[in-house]
């Protein structure tokens, strides 16, 4: 694998609450190129040595070795080309052979929608097998879109406000809500409300989702002009969108960990790695580290410009990024898997 050098660039303000500190510059810190020419790239997910992208154009790429192979995706309803939709999210169970799960937006009689199904893996496709839940409200943005298979085994879904905020305080609605359900579709019995499957509200456009070794559930969120936020999500709470943003507070409602202030991260795809959180940010172009016994944002990775999902494992930190989305650098015309090794994670510098 050809081995890129960059220098690590922190960024400071701290007058906005961030809680970011500056990091001394790094240099020659080796990262690796592991794929390339991948497509407005939205997830990863590692199964044994496979790695499984979805792009939201309609495919999953396959790439194993470094070979990659891109296959499409046969869904019932056609994916919607509203900006942020698509083919987002994917989650697969830690028994995967060929059955795993996903998140679309699609439009039916005009109206925008989401939906969660079950797919299965095929010949040279993948085809959808279940729908598992239907018509979340999709918009002009705000789509949310990231599915994770928690450590108790439930699958929990971000879902945006739609451009609608007053959704988000809508318990009825499944818009601007963190969502939990069991892998066959039902409803858990221990949701906080009866018969839904809404576990957290409140929220404006979350998109990373991410566990400690303990079980606590931290998810990132885009705030209205900055004001991004880290929550440390608990059952039938609400964060306070469309009412409250930043420091401010209200009854009932609850303030996030850390916010950007009046910078920007748009955050996406989140992480555990030793102790530590990483996640994407896409406007903040770059991977951010939180910490979430000292409440610090550190950015540790710049120069690459947008990026959409990153994913721990036992070696490192391996990420996407997000330059074809048409919001990129227009220089950029080609995506790419990287990683990064966890000796080059272990030496950025503690507080």
């Amino acid at each position: 694998m050809l081995l890129l050098f960059f220098i690590l660039i922190g960024c400071s303000n701290p007058d906005n609450h961030t809680g970011e500190e500056t990091v001394p510059a790094i240099n020659g810190v080796p990262y690796e190129k592991v794929a390339t020419n991948l497509k407005e790239p939205w997830e990863i997910v590692m199964h044994g040595n496979q790695f499984f992208i979805s792009e939201r154009k309609g495919s999953i790429v396959e790439i194993v070795d470094g070979k990659l192979n891109r296959l499409p995706v046969n869904l019932e309803k056609d994916l919607s080309n509203q900006p942020e939709a698509g083919l987002l999210g994917i989650a697969f169970p830690s028994d995967f052979s060929d059955t795993a799960y996903s998140y679309y937006s699609y439009m039916d009689d005009n109206e925008y929608y989401q939906r969660v199904v079950e797919m299965k893996r095929m010949d040279e496709e993948w085809v959808e097998s279940k729908v598992l839940i239907d018509h979340i409200p999709g918009g002009q943005y705000h789509q949310g879109g990231r599915i994770e298979i928690g450590p108790d085994e439930k699958i929990y879904i971000t879902t945006g406000d739609a451009t609608v905020p007053a959704l988000s305080q809508d318990i009825s609605s499944l818009a601007g809500k963190i969502l939990r359900m069991n892998v066959d579709g039902s409803i858990p019995s221990d949701n906080p409300f009866p018969n839904s499957f809404v576990y957290s509200y409140g929220h404006r456009n979350p998109q990373g989702l991410g566990w400690d070794p303990d079980g606590n559930l931290y998810a990132t969120e885009h705030g209205q002009n900055a004001h991004d936020e880290i929550n440390l999500i608990e059952k039938g709470k609400n964060f306070g969108w469309s009412v409250i943003q930043g420091d401010e507070t209200n009854e009932n409602m609850e303030t996030p960990l850390v916010h950007s202030g009046e910078n920007t991260w748009a955050p996406s795809g989140m992480t555990y790695f030793d102790g530590k959180f990483y996640f994407a940010s896409l406007r903040g172009e770059g991977i951010r580290q939180f910490d979430p016994s000292t409440k610090d944002v550190k950015l540790v990775l710049s120069d690459v410009g947008r990026v959409r999902d990153v994913l721990a494992t036992d070696d490192g930190l391996y990420a996407v990024t997000n330059n074809t989305d048409g919001r990129g650098n227009p220089a950029e015309d080609d995506d790419q898997l990287l990683f990064i090794p966890k000796d080059v994670l272990k030496e950025f510098p503690a507080e």
